[in-house]
């Protein structure tokens, strides 16, 4: 990158700004920064902020844009770094956007959330562009909890896809997914608004049905018929939807959540059951009323 400014293993055909420094050195990459932007996979996440908190000072803002759970602790991105370092000042970065469409300087709109209102306003200062919307909040665990939960409704859309069942499936997993991931969010201290938002509802439609999903990739290679090892052995960029089921299965089970999707991906991903048998378990649940509540705490 350095030689060439350009990303060739992950965003190839871009040229990288004249003013962006690269480096390997996060002593380098923090020094005399006031904010610092976290976009390492979520399993590793933890570890690498232990190396970046040395370096976070006074004033700093260090952003996640991290769409994932880990899997011991059940905690979000900003979670763990309240855990490791409770001085910080975080925030939340999180939206549908793809980064190659991004790259292109196609619109695209997300969501900054800080628990500080002011701290929300810096970061959507700071990434707002003619071509990149960014809107505040202050509902942390709402926006953050949008992004991992889609990935795991992103992966039975490709089943679906990969299974040939239409788009009149897709459009109602996508309904029930959102129901899903509203309950546990709010459940969670989430505002139900915000999942019908660009963190939410937003960034769920893209996943399920973008071509640039790899999340959906995984999926729709699922249904048809390849086994997740083959499949993951075969991708050069982390999917973080299939490590999050894990963490998320476990956090509905902790919150004593109903996720009947998030269910039947998790038996598909580690226990081996088939594709068609997860679809068949959905659709003959028992009988249901549809109403508002249905997408809120303690309503399944």
């Amino acid at each position: 990158m350095l030689a060439q400014r350009e990303n060739s293993a992950y965003l190839p055909g871009f040229i990288l700004p004249a003013a962006l420094t690269i480096t390997s050195d996060l002593a380098e990459a923090c020094a005399g920064a006031h904010m610092v932007v976290m976009v390492v996979p979520s399993h590793v996440y933890r570890a690498v902020f232990c190396q970046v908190k040395q370096y976070v000072g006074a004033g700093m803002v260090v952003v996640s844009a991290t769409k994932g759970i880990e899997n011991e602790s059940l905690m979000t991105m900003t979670q763990i770094m309240a855990d490791e370092f409770s001085l910080g000042s975080y925030a939340v970065l999180s939206g549908p956007s793809f980064a190659r469409e991004v790259a292109a300087e196609k619109p695209a709109a997300v969501t900054a959330a800080a628990y500080d209102s002011k701290i929300a306003a810096t970061v959507q200062e700071v990434f707002f562009t003619e071509t990149f919307r960014v809107y505040t909040s202050t509902d942390v665990i709402g926006v953050e909890l949008g992004g991992p939960l889609k990935n795991i409704v992103a992966i039975a859309a490709g089943i679906c896809d990969g299974l040939g069942l239409g788009t009149n499936t897709r459009a109602a997993l996508i309904t029930r997914g959102l129901a899903e991931i509203t309950r546990l969010a709010v459940t969670m201290g989430a505002s139900p608004l915000t999942m019908a938002g660009l963190a939410g509802l937003g960034d769920l439609v893209l996943t399920c049905t973008g071509d640039l999903s790899r999340n959906r990739s995984v999926g729709l290679k699922l249904g048809q018929g390849m086994a997740i090892a083959a499949i993951q052995s075969e991708m050069r960029m982390v999917a973080e939807g299939v490590k999050t089921t894990k963490s998320a299965w476990n956090l509905s089970r902790k919150m004593n959540v109903d996720m009947p999707i998030l269910e039947q991906v998790y038996l598909v991903l580690y226990e081996g059951k088939t594709c068609p048998e997860a679809v068949h378990a959905l659709l003959h649940r028992d009988q249901k009323e549809e109403t508002a509540l249905s997408m809120c705490a303690n309503h399944r």
